[in-house]
């Protein structure tokens, strides 16, 4: 019964990975299909991104997830990306959407290329337990398309990934201190907003320092920014 029902689960995603294939390649982007009861590994990607990697679907399929490790900077792949997907999968929200940046390296090529990328559940198992995740990739040309504003935020976004331990470090409380902090708040008046103490805010801020390894306002409010804060 088990390998039936397991047999009528692949032909289901079989059905919804060709649905997607119909229309992939007029999407202005790359479309790739990963499969959660395979450890995150591709069960189908466009055309247009298979050209970018210089591999074939087979060959992709038959990497599994060391696909991340590959084309991916190890610093996303290993850390913060990961966090976003689980906090998607958790929710199992199958309006939601995720955004995020990531670095890829194509094929032949030494240089990460930036892209936006979007991604949602595509489809639930039987126990409404997420399968099958969509994400949507789309390359950020640097020298023609990129704004000035795109560019502070892949800047925040190099900072938040970089960051991102240090600011876990950081309870509740503290975070509510550093966004006055950052918005121009003194002690006195951060106390009179969090009804706490004039002591307790300065103990504070001074924590908030010493975990974020920050001496300036500068410093302060990258964090702030990075971690939408304000």
């Amino acid at each position: 019964m088990e390998n039936l029902l397991d047999s009528d689960l692949d032909h289901r995603v079989a059905e919804k990975v060709a649905e997607i294939a119909k229309i992939a390649d007029q999407i202005p982007g790359v479309v790739i299909i990963h499969n959660l009861k395979k450890n995150l590994a591709v069960e189908y990607m466009s055309q247009r991104g298979l050209n970018k990697l210089g591999i074939t679907l087979e060959e992709l399929k038959e990497m599994g997830p060391d696909y991340h490790l590959r084309f991916f900077n190890p610093e996303e792949t290993g850390d913060y990306i990961p966090k976003l997907i689980c906090g998607l999968l958790e929710r199992n929200d199958e309006q939601e959407v995720i955004s995020f940046f990531q670095q890829v390296r194509f094929h032949g090529s030494e240089v990460w290329h930036w892209h936006l990328s979007t991604l949602k559940i595509l489809m639930k198992d039987d126990q409404n337990q997420p399968l099958l995740t969509i994400t949507i990739a789309l390359l950020i040309d640097p020298m023609r398309h990129i704004t000035a504003k795109v560019s502070r935020l892949l800047d925040e976004n190099t900072f938040l990934r970089q960051n991102y331990q240090r600011y876990a470090q950081l309870g509740s409380r503290e975070r509510e201190v550093l966004k006055l902090v950052v918005l121009g708040k003194s002690s006195v008046e951060i106390a009179q907003e969090l009804f706490i103490s004039e002591k307790t805010v300065n103990t504070h801020r001074r924590n908030i320092k010493l975990k974020l390894n920050a001496n300036t306002s500068y410093d302060l409010s990258q964090y702030a920014m990075a971690f939408d804060l304000i």
